[in-house]
């Protein structure tokens, strides 16, 4: 059986895990104020192209979510998100637990428009009883979406316009960073991302670390007492270095690029062999995920060697499903994969 499900089903890259053996026994200060965290976050600046940005180590996604939304906003108001955005579906109510309502929104791609913002928001500025609703102060978006799409630079441009014309945070959720900045569909770079939203996070979970998110904060608002925030939310780390040590190494010699290409080129082999196959999608995707809709038979009988996701399932007797490649998928494991394919 060779997995599809997801892109963290393996461990780490092996130049991360040699670098935590090579340090294993070294001494550092704690809570991330050691030398390698200081490295770490001096590089992704750098690549940011913003010495002004603060960087902040995670441990993974949720916790780097629930962490920046309750940071972000009053007990009152609420984040706008796409009905399939993460923070609404798989975190377990983590927002709303913080005390933070998710305003969700409907979309056919995953993705929220400036446009929807602006007429979502001017419903609430324009009802003479707004103080009653929760109030609307942040947009999360994610890059790739949920089902892979990718915003362009002119639609993040005109998101940030839209957010900074009504004093909404913009908030870009990072978790399969790597695979969108490396896509062959983006015009859209890590530079682009930091000049137009306030907070972002880059993901290493899913794109070769063995845990661990950036979070990547631009707004001034946004910085003062975050860290104490942080600590309250149980996302400091006490051995920091473990994040420090594996980002530093992620932002070396351009292996975060390298590595999350490698997915991206393996799942446009599978891409092609679906177009082949003559068989529709769920959404246009250029990333490391891919969404054809298949038979059930089909289904049935790939899921004999394959792990997929079932991503839904349809009254004429069909199934989208999720096939999600990595920076380890094996280009073995996915001819095998598409000779299967070819038979059926």
């Amino acid at each position: 059986m060779y997995y599809f499900t997801n892109d963290y089903s393996e461990g780490a890259h092996p130049l991360i895990m040699q670098k935590l053996l090579e340090t294993n026994m070294e001494q550092t200060d704690v809570y991330g104020s050691d030398q390698y965290c200081a490295n770490a976050k001096a590089l992704i600046k750098t690549a940011c192209g913003r010495e002004d940005a603060d960087v902040h180590l995670f441990i993974g996604g949720t916790q780097t979510n629930f962490t920046i939304i309750s940071a972000a906003l009053r007990p009152f108001q609420g984040v706008y998100s796409s009905f399939l955005g993460h923070i609404n579906t798989h975190e377990a109510g983590a927002i709303e637990h913080t005390g933070h309502k998710v305003l969700e929104l409907p979309t056919a791609d995953g993705k929220l428009t400036a446009h929807q913002i602006e007429e979502n928001y001017l419903i609430y500025l324009n009802d003479p009883k707004r103080e009653h609703w929760v109030q609307p102060k942040m947009v999360y978006i994610s890059h790739p979406s949920e089902v892979g799409t990718l915003y362009t630079k002119k639609e993040l441009e005109e998101l940030s316009a839209a957010c900074k014309k009504y004093g909404l945070y913009l908030f870009l959720d990072g978790a399969r960073l790597g695979y969108g900045l490396t896509s062959p569909g983006t015009d859209l770079t890590i530079k682009d991302i930091a000049r137009l939203c306030d907070v972002f996070y880059i993901g290493g979970t899913k794109c070769g670390a063995l845990f661990g998110e950036a979070a990547v904060i631009l707004n001034p608002a946004l910085k003062p007492d975050f860290i104490s925030i942080m600590k309250q939310s149980g996302a400091v780390l006490a051995k920091g270095r473990l994040l420090g040590l594996q980002f530093q190494t992620l932002f070396t010699d351009n292996l975060y690029e390298t590595i999350c290409r490698h997915g991206i080129n393996m799942a446009m082999l599978l891409k092609k062999a679906f177009e082949e196959k003559g068989l529709p999608v769920v959404a246009e995707s250029f990333t490391n995920q891919q969404f054809p809709i298949l038979t059930e038979k089909m289904y049935e009988t790939l899921t004999k060697k394959y792990g997929i996701g079932s991503w839904e399932v349809f009254d004429n007797g069909t199934r989208a499903v999720r096939f999600c490649t990595s920076w380890a998928t094996s280009e073995e494991q996915v001819n095998n994969l598409i000779n299967d394919l070819k038979k059926m």
